[in-house]
């Protein structure tokens, strides 16, 4: 009986969860420390290793729950998952709170797991999972700001799986499976409610527009380690799960489109450097979603790469301003410059991160972008591809320039802090070669991705094509800081959709307050002023002499019964 509980395969998941819930009873700090940056190591020799196929199946209720499914999209999600992970708790060695170890660890073990499930109720309960396990990286800052907006990414965050299971329900209700496969079936004209109500909660996840700004609002209020961390696994795994659910919708191209450009402008004009990362986030993840929605064997190799990618260089810039923040005490752009002096190392570890977000040659990124905006040129979509370029053009201007040079260049802010601390300084090389070996040697990773890759990144037309464009960039900056135009950093909270709840349902709220207010004051003087006329014909009436507290006959009250009944009748018939 008992054997039959015990699998074939060992779902990673498992090993971090142990970790939880080991920590807390370990004495001493460096033995937790050691403790999270074993638990990915041996979680990403647990998924290199593990055949292909299913297993960890189990029934439950009549449902085959699949713990772990493993093919080569899942394979390279989940090692670059564990990289994130080792990654995020060597830069967070100093960090002595149980509480933000042990969120770390549940946060990127159920992320993992997420990726290997083979069953939608597998995926619900780590999509959960996630959630529940990351807020306490915002809650763990201990201010009011934080505590608030935890409570609204938590209430995003569960709405999100709420959605994702009355879809699963529907889907199974609707003649579905609960495999977690292609759902795409005919097209969006055939699918049921169920389908579009899993496509939104991964929609959520992902960021989509009018649906982003929970993440612009939350990452920036998490502590310095904890953003690191959330910028690795949430979104990227909703990726992930559009990759494997709705690849080829083409929808999502025109979603993804519309992601990579509309936080530009926002980016640009944002003071907080961490709020500007959050909407550079929300543009990378629409190349990302075009690839998706392309869905072709380039294309898809194209997200999975550039998902790679991004988390690596993402989370180096992240680290370079967390790293300011933990110095300073400040990531505005208005109150930093001239940092350089002091912290060159960090600058020169951010200028890395900036030159792979950019795709500049040589470094990851330019090896895995190119691979979206080549099958988006491939497939014929001309102005999708155009829109790709210019948001290249953008992310350049506003993670690629705006980032190092107001940190650590521009004018003086007369700060002298030291260097970043060893653990962190040593996370940020880390992640900084890894950043620069993809880009030099970018076969390692298409070795990794789901499809046999054809492609040739370094051809001479796409490099001169790619400089052509970084240049234009970077001498369109230029000239904008030479003559004022370039937005100046200005202290304030830039608001997009967040103005919903931060104004206008505040203003709603307090109209009707008002309103309500003023209607109670009219009633009250209204009873007041006409309540002894009315207790005067109340008296009158049920008095004791009054025409209705008079005894009456039986037989009248139960002629005058007969009546009202027969009326009560003749209304319902016609």
């Amino acid at each position: 009986m008992f054997e039959a509980l015990i699998p074939d395969v060992w779902p990673p998941v498992l090993i971090y969860i142990v970790a939880a819930v080991v920590l807390p009873f370990l004495p001493s700090h460096p033995q937790r420390a050691f403790l999270t940056l074993v638990v990915p190591l041996i979680g990403g020799w647990m998924i290199w290793t593990v055949p292909e196929g299913q297993h960890a199946v189990y029934p439950l209720m009549g449902f085959d729950l699949t713990l772990m499914r493993v093919d080569k999209l899942s394979v390279v999600f989940g090692l670059i998952f564990s990289i994130a992970a080792f990654l995020a708790a060597l830069y967070a060695w100093h960090v002595k709170d149980r509480t933000q170890q042990i969120a770390t660890l549940l946060y990127a073990g159920t992320a993992i797991g997420a990726v290997f499930a083979g069953d939608l109720i597998t995926l619900f309960i780590y999509w959960e999972g996630t959630a529940l396990a990351s807020v306490f990286l915002i809650w763990a800052r201990n201010t009011e700001g934080a505590y608030q907006t935890g409570m609204r990414y938590l209430i995003i965050q569960i709405g999100s799986g709420v959605i994702l299971l009355a879809g699963i329900a529907l889907h199974y209700q609707d003649g579905g499976s609960i495999a977690f496969d292609r759902l795409t079936g005919d097209g969006p004209g055939s699918w049921p409610i169920g389908t579009w109500l899993i496509l939104f909660s991964f929609g959520i996840k992902c960021a989509f527009p009018l649906m982003h700004n929970w993440l612009q609002d939350s990452y920036p209020a998490a502590t310095v380690t904890g953003t690191v961390t959330l910028s690795a696994f949430t979104t990227k795994m909703a990726v992930y799960c559009l990759a494997r659910a709705f690849p080829g919708t083409e929808m999502l191209i025109y979603v993804g489109a519309i992601m990579t450009l509309f936080p530009i402008f926002f980016a640009e004009i944002e003071n907080d450097l961490r709020r500007v990362l959050s909407y550079s986030l929300n543009n990378q993840l629409g190349f990302m979603v075009v690839g998706v929605g392309i869905g072709t064997e380039l294309s898809l190799n194209g997200t999975a790469a550039h998902a790679f990618c991004h988390i690596l260089y993402k989370a180096l810039l992240f680290m370079s301003v967390g790293a300011v923040l933990f110095r300073t005490g400040t990531s505005k752009a208005s109150e930093l410059g001239g940092l350089y002096r002091t912290m060159p190392w960090t600058t020169f570890f951010c200028i890395i991160g900036a030159a792979s977000i950019s795709a500049f040659p040589l470094f990851s990124g330019f090896i895995s972008k190119s691979l979206i905006m080549s099958a988006a040129g491939k497939e014929q979509y001309f102005f999708v591809w155009l829109a790709l370029v210019f948001a290249s053009a953008g992310v350049l201007s506003h993670s690629g320039i705006k980032i190092p040079y107001f940190a650590f260049f521009a004018h003086d802010s007369g700060k002298r802090p030291k260097e970043a601390p060893w653990n962190m300084m040593l996370a940020m090389a880390m992640t900084a070669f890894l950043c620069v070996f993809l880009g030099v040697f970018p076969s390692t990773l298409y070795g990794l991705l789901p499809y046999d890759v054809k492609y040739e990144p370094y051809t001479f037309a796409h490099v001169v094509e790619q400089l052509q464009l970084l240049v234009f960039a970077l001498l369109a900056f230029a000239l904008l800081m030479r003559y004022g135009f370039y937005p100046s950093e200005e202290k304030g909270i830039n608001l997009d959709t967040d103005w919903t709840y931060r104004r206008a349902i505040p203003a709603i709220v307090s109209i009707l307050l008002r309103e309500t207010g003023r209607f109670k004051t009219w009633l009250g003087a209204t009873v007041v002023r006409y309540l002894p006329s009315w207790q005067r014909g109340l008296y009158r009436h049920y008095g004791p002499d009054g025409l209705l507290g008079r005894q009456w006959p039986t037989g009248s009250m139960a002629f005058w019964t007969t009546v009202l009944l027969s009326g009560c009748l003749l209304s319902y018939y016609f």
